[in-house]
């Protein structure tokens, strides 16, 4: 398996439904800002609207620091507008909806599950240069925490910006950082 970290966003050019809206969206569309890939398994579910509003509720904020999410899954744009016509915790999301019904996207980033059509929870954060620098993938009976993710974006975007210093366990942002060095060796 090759690494995905640091590997470059794959060209693409997918369907999404995104304000009412149908529209196309590829790999220019994300570069030149930070991004989320935010992989689920499908519409009409039961974990994955739980997920989306937990995103959702934290887009504003991402926004602000500059950061695209995009969710994906192997469903059409078209379930998309439907799912969100259809469910009321659906229409609180503002961000675009990526189509992926041929797998794409999914098999690019490592999240498709073959026998299934479908891809696994995967979460990644993507530099403006569109580097991937944080992967997770989870089983798709694992939920994920928003809160989790907007503390890992907030690291991503520190160290891009503050060369030499890493982010320990637990940072949130205006924590300490630290500066690796041989004095710290054995001293942490």
């Amino acid at each position: 398996m090759t690494p995905i970290i640091n590997s470059q966003l794959p060209e693409f050019n997918v369907q999404a439904y995104h304000n009412g809206e149908f529209k196309t969206v590829t790999t220019q569309d994300v570069l030149g800002k930070w991004a989320i890939f935010f992989f689920y398994p499908a519409d009409f579910t039961f974990v994955c609207p739980t997920e989306l509003v937990d995103v959702a509720e934290k887009y504003e904020k991402l926004q602000a620091m500059g950061v695209e999410v995009y969710s994906v899954s192997t469903d059409s744009h078209f379930v998309h507008k439907a799912w969100h016509d259809a469910s009321e915790s659906i229409r609180k999301i503002k961000y675009p909806m990526l189509a992926d019904p041929t797998g794409v996207l999914s098999r690019a980033f490592g999240v498709m599950i073959e026998e299934a059509g479908m891809a696994y929870r995967g979460t990644f954060v993507v530099d403006p240069e569109g580097k991937i620098k944080v992967a997770e993938i989870h089983d798709n009976n694992i939920g994920r925490n928003a809160d989790e993710l907007l503390r890992k974006v907030e690291a991503a975007q520190f160290v891009a910006t503050h060369d030499g210093e890493v982010c320990p366990a637990k940072w949130k942002k205006g924590a300490e950082t630290l500066k690796p060095s041989i004095d710290l060796v054995g001293k942490i």
